[in-house]
Parts: structure tokens; C-alpha cells; sequence
């Protein structure tokens, strides 16, 4: 818990961490935001004129203050969830208002993911691209995936180390970026104007080609969704102010290139302004930082699609996956799979795209679904906290026309290279929803029974010699929320599959619950010394390692002499050795008989070869295989009524 404490602790070491953390992605957007829009524009034909980019960088700054300033600096960074952020937070917080808000929460979280292969790739293109001012004949590629390779093999070892490293550098990145941008500004302060909004919105009434020079705008605000993901990690109080400085440099800069676009009138889209305005003789310093912030921006996007992944396996919207804790720091974690198949996405956009120009088509597509989905969820958070209804409207109407004017200027991107992002997104959506829906079929089919009804049976069967024993403390993960009530399964598992006697049978159930960092349980004996279940309340960022949170609340009443788990063996109980344990899990598989829709036999059909690859039940709980049973059920039983037959007379 000790990151709550501080959390909205203002310090000068918090405010270092932020820059190098939350603003990787967005503080390396100049290197290809205004190379975008313009390129785009002259390609198209426009001559560059005055107009054009005051519009332009007017749009740019509007963008950041009503994007990432206003939406998410000042409002979403409200929404925290005991000092987590991030759009599965966020959805834990208002998932009870309303079933549908699921969708938005899932479209937005694939959406984040594959923005988070676009991100590396873009970054690093265009920072190593500034190698061929100097050497015009360097080849790239090879560059990149290099880079792209290292960043991803890293990930294993922890980031602690890149951390510390990591707000130093941003922070002489962002610096070099204001003074570049100054050196030019001084040259024309005419540049100013470009303040006012008034030089947007005559660019958007009046230009054909707004919609198109919109896609280009968008790129600038690409990584505010970063900046609230990340809110556990760096606190409230140090992205805000650190926000001012980075806001203010990265405007500095714009201008500044904006002054050399303005002085270079015959403009060529073999360009890229960034590096126009840096000095020759720093140019290959300016590369390399360019490079390692882009490392920073990349290390930030994948941080967040880790963390991204866990809440959504804790939610249920995700497969089961490997999840390793690389070093003690709170929120530091590591997922294998994703992590290889998102270094799998970068090395093959890289490949297929080749330059940063034919990569900004793919990026911000996705991100701008991210974007509107975030904003149906603050609406929706704004209504459980009894904001007024004026307020949430004009809320809801400012952001959802923005968003969707951007929407359709980033369509415009589409067969540009946007469809690969759709379609990366659209594949991760059928996992999460898939996913989602099998969990809420499969319920339907789980029939429970009241556990009274077998209180003597069991007593009767724990003490019945003639029946072999199986083991002296039998345990079953019960997804039953009331004590009063148990699967039929679990009963039949005990009673007929094969009878189970048990010196004590135990039923535990694990809820995760919408607070990050909760660990409660209780305990209640059904059958005094027989039957005993253990309720679980675990935080959607805990650990769910059954196996050892079981064992310490057995060794908790042992202690207090509220069982006694010592073996009935005669030969063991004599020496006081404790008893054996056994978990046994229920797997279950559908059955052919299936009475499904084809929608539902499709998703379950996808469901079961997810879980195939997933991890197995017994892994996830961080059970050890050797003392666990698992039993397959069928999903839906099937009884002899209903099957009708003929009897033939002999």
C-alpha cells in the first residue's frame, strides 16, 4: 500500500519520475506531428502560406489544451480508483451503473494495445530517420529492430533500473526542445498569433483539406491516455504540475518549426521540420537523444499494456496468463506473452511500413477510439458522483463532437495504413469479448443446490470406514457467493463421482473486488470441525496465489486452536503430523447436447481453444500440480427425462 500514502505528495523526485514515465509518448510527438500535416498537405497540393500554418500549430495547441489539459489533466485525473488509473480502473469504478458500459471499456482496451505496437515503431523510425541528414545512404531498418529487440528483451529483467534514469533524460529533452524551439521564435514572434483560436477555426471552415490536416493534429495528443494510465505510479499532484512544463516546451517547439516552415515557403515533403531547426553541428547529439527518448515513450506504452493486461485478467475480460513480478517495486510487473506478441506487432509494422510517413496513416486511428470510449466512462463516472446533468451534457457534447471530428479525420487515414490497427484491435476485441461473454454463459448453466441439504451426508461419509479415505483435508474453489448455497457439481464430485471422505472438507471462494490493493477473508464453520469455507476479498491488482493465501489462514486457525488439521492416521496422529491436503478442480467442457444459439456455441467454441492456450486453472491459482485433481464436468448435464424411447415386445 505504501504508494497510497503518498500519493498526491508533491516532490521534486515525483515530478522527475513523471516526466520520465507518464510523457514519453506525448513529448515525442514533434518529431513527426507537423512532418505529418504538412506533407500531407503540400502532397496534396496547398501551398504553404501563412494561414496554413498559424491554422495548424493554432489547432496543435487547442488540441493539447482541450485534449490533454482539460480532459484529462483536470477532469479524468479525478477518477482514480484508490490511486490506480487507467480505462479498466476507471470501468471498475462505474461497472455497476450500467451492463453496456462494458463495451466502451473493452474497445478502448484493445484499442490501447495496439496503439501500444504502434508506438515503439513510429518513435523509433522517426528518431533514427535524423541519421540520414548526416548520412543520406543509412539504411533504417536494421537500426530499428535492433533497438526494437533490445527494448523488448529488457522488459524481463524489471525497469527499475531505466526508471532512475529515465526523468533526467526527458527532463533534458523536453528543455532542448523549448530552447530549439526559442532559438527560432526570436527570429519571428510574429508566431505567437498562432495562440488564438481564431486561426483554428477559420483553418477548419475555410481549408478543403481540414478533415485531413485533422488526422495529422491528432498525433499530438496521442499519448494523454498514458498520462492517466499511469497515475499509480507518479501521483496526481506531480502530473499536473509537471504537465505545465511539458505543455509549454512542447508548444515552444511547435512554434518553432512552425517559424521554419513559415521562412522555407517552397517546402518538400521529403522533410521533417524537427530536425530542420536543430543546429548541424548538434544534429547527431539530437538524434541520439531523439532515439532514447523514443526508447522512454515506448517503455512507457508497454509498461501500461502490462499493466493493462492484469486488471483485465482480474476482471474477467482476459485469458489467464503468465504474470512475473520482476523486483519489489509496486506496479512493477512483467507479462511474457504480451510482451513477445507486442515486439512480434513492432518488428512486422516496421517491415511492412518501412518510414515513419507511411506509418503515421496507421497511428492515432486507434487511439482516438481509446479517446471516445474514455469519455462515455467519465460521463458515466461523473453521473455516480452526482455531478449536474448540465455539467456531464456539455461535457458529453464538447468531447463527443471533438472526438468524432477527429474520428472522421483519422478514417481518412484508413487505407493508409490505418486498417492494420483496426485490425489489430479488432482481434484483441474478439479475445476480451469472447472472453466475457463465455464467463456469462457458462454461469447460466451452473446449477447450485442449498448446502444444508447434505450437512449429514457428509458428516456421515467423513466418519464411514468402509469408504477409503482420499485424502484428511479436501479442499473445492467455490464460485457460489453465499454461504447457504454450492454447486451441484461440487456435491456430486463428493458424493457419487467417487466418494470422497474427507477428515475435513474446506470450500473456498475467491472475489476480486473494484478497490486495487484490497487482502480480506472470513472464515464460517457450516459444519463445526467437517465443513469449513473461506471467503476471499482480493484487490483487482493482488496476487491470487490460492495456494499460499489458504495456507496461511489454515496456520492463522491453527493457531488460534479453532481446527486441528493433525493427521487421523493412528501411526501419524500418534506423532502429531499434520494431515495431507488435496484441491480438486472442476473443469468444465460442453457437452454435445447443448441447447446454444450458433452466436453462443461460436464464442464458446473460441473460448475453449483460448483456454487451451491460456494457463491451466491450477497455475493461475498458484496451486502446485502435485497434491491437485483436476475433474471434468460437463457444462450442462443431461438427464434421462429427457429422452424418450420405445420399448419393443420381445
Amino acid at each position: 500500500m505504501s504508494g497510497h500514502k503518498n500519493f498526491n505528495t508533491l516532490s521534486a523526485g515525483g515530478l522527475l519520475v513523471s516526466l520520465g514515465i507518464v510523457y514519453g509518448d506525448i513529448g515525442t510527438s514533434p518529431l513527426y506531428t507537423l512532418k505529418a500535416i504538412f506533407n500531407a498537405v503540400v502532397g496534396g497540393g496547398q501551398e504553404v502560406t501563412s494561414d496554413l500554418v498559424l491554422g495548424a500549430l493554432s489547432c496543435i495547441i487547442w488540441t493539447l489544451t482541450l485534449q490533454t489539459t482539460i480532459k484529462y489533466v483536470v477532469i479524468t485525473l479525478r477518477a482514480d480508483n484508490k490511486g490506480e488509473g487507467g480505462i479498466f480502473s476507471l470501468y471498475s469504478l462505474v461497472r455497476k451503473n450500467a451492463k453496456w458500459l462494458v463495451i466502451p471499456a473493452v474497445v478502448g482496451g484493445c484499442a490501447l494495445l495496439a496503439d501500444g505496437i504502434i508506438t515503439p515503431s513510429i518513435t523509433v523510425t522517426s528518431a533514427i530517420e535524423g541519421l540520414q541528414l548526416k548520412f543520406p545512404t543509412v539504411s533504417v531498418i536494421p537500426i530499428v529492430l535492433a533497438i526494437i529487440t533490445g527494448l523488448f528483451v529488457i522488459q524481463q529483467f524489471g525497469t527499475n533500473l531505466v526508471g532512475k534514469l529515465f526523468g533526467p533524460i526527458m527532463f533534458l529533452w523536453f528543455s532542448t526542445l523549448g530552447f530549439l524551439g526559442m532559438m527560432y521564435i526570436i527570429q519571428d514572434p510574429s508566431i505567437f498569433k498562432a495562440l488564438n483560436p481564431y486561426y483554428a477555426f477559420n483553418l477548419l471552415v475555410n481549408n478543403p483539406m481540414a478533415l485531413l490536416i485533422l488526422g495529422g493534429v491528432f498525433l499530438c495528443t496521442t499519448g494523454a491516455e498514458a498520462l492517466y494510465s499511469d497515475m499509480g505510479h507518479c501521483g496526481r499532484s506531480n502530473i499536473r504540475i509537471s504537465w505545465i512544463f511539458v505543455k509549454t516546451m512542447l508548444i515552444l517547439n511547435y512554434l518553432g518549426q512552425g517559424v521554419w516552415i513559415l521562412h522555407h515557403g517552397n517546402y518538400d515533403t521529403g522533410l521533417n521540420p524537427f530536425f530542420e531547426i536543430v543546429p548541424p553541428a548538434y544534429l547527431l547529439f539530437m538524434v541520439a537523444l531523439a532515439t532514447v527518448a523514443a526508447v522512454i515513450a515506448s517503455q512507457a506504452m508497454i509498461t501500461g499494456s502490462f499493466t493493462l493486461i492484469s486488471e483485465a485478467v482480474r476482471l474477467n475480460l482476459w485469458p489467464k496468463v503468465r504474470i512475473n513480478y520482476p523486483s519489489n517495486q509496486k506496479g512493477q510487473i512483467y507479462v511474457p506473452s504480451i510482451n513477445w506478441i507486442l515486439w512480434a506487432g513492432c518488428i512486422t509494422i516496421v517491415l511492412i511500413f518501412k518510414n515513419s510517413g507511411a506509418m503515421e496513416g496507421a497511428y492515432g486511428l486507434a487511439i482516438n477510439l481509446t479517446f471516445l470510449a474514455t469519455t462515455i466512462l467519465i460521463a458515466a463516472y461523473m453521473k455516480r458522483k452526482k455531478v449536474p446533468l448540465y455539467a456531464i451534457v456539455i461535457f458529453l457534447t464538447i468531447y463527443l463532437l471533438l472526438e468524432m471530428t477527429f474520428l472522421v479525420g483519422n478514417m481518412s487515414k484508413f487505407f493508409h495504413g490505418g486498417w492494420v490497427t483496426v485490425f489489430i484491435g479488432s482481434a484483441l476485441f474478439t479475445v476480451m469479448w469472447s472472453w466475457y461473454v463465455a464467463r456469462k454463459i457458462k454461469n447460466r448453466f451452473v446449477k447450485y443446490v442449498e448446502i444444508e441439504d447434505y450437512y449429514q451426508i457428509i458428516s456421515e461419509l467423513s466418519e464411514d470406514i468402509s469408504v477409503p479415505k482420499y485424502s484428511s483435508q479436501l479442499v473445492y474453489l467455490t464460485s457460489a457467493n453465499f454461504k447457504t448455497e454450492i454447486e451441484s457439481k461440487i456435491i456430486y464430485s463428493i458424493i457419487q463421482k467417487e466418494p470422497k471422505r474427507a477428515d475435513m472438507y474446506w470450500l473456498v471462494h475467491v472475489d476480486v473486488v473494484d478497490e486495487p490493493f484490497t487482502r480480506d477473508y472470513k472464515v464460517e464453520f457450516l459444519i463445526p470441525g467437517k465443513l469449513i469455507r473461506i471467503d476471499f476479498k482480493l484487490g483487482f491488482r493482488v496476487e491470487q496465489r490460492v495456494n499460499l493465501l489458504y495456507r496461511k489462514v489454515v496456520e492463522e486457525l491453527v493457531k488460534n486452536g479453532e481446527v486441528d488439521i493433525t493427521s487421523k492416521y493412528t501411526s501419524l496422529n500418534k506423532h502429531k503430523i499434520a494431515g495431507d491436503f488435496r484441491f480438486v478442480l472442476l473443469e468444465k467442457h460442453l457437452s454435445k447436447f447443448s441447447k446454444l444459439s450458433l452466436y453462443e456455441r461460436t464464442i464458446m467454441d473460441y473460448y475453449f481453444i483460448l483456454k487451451r492456450l491460456s494457463l491451466s486453472e491450477e497455475r493461475s491459482f498458484g496451486l502446485d500440480s502435485s497434491y491437485v485433481n483436476v475433474e471434468k464436468v460437463p457444462l450442462i448435464f443431461v438427464t434421462p427425462d429427457d429422452i424418450e424411447l420405445n420399448r419393443l415386445p420381445v
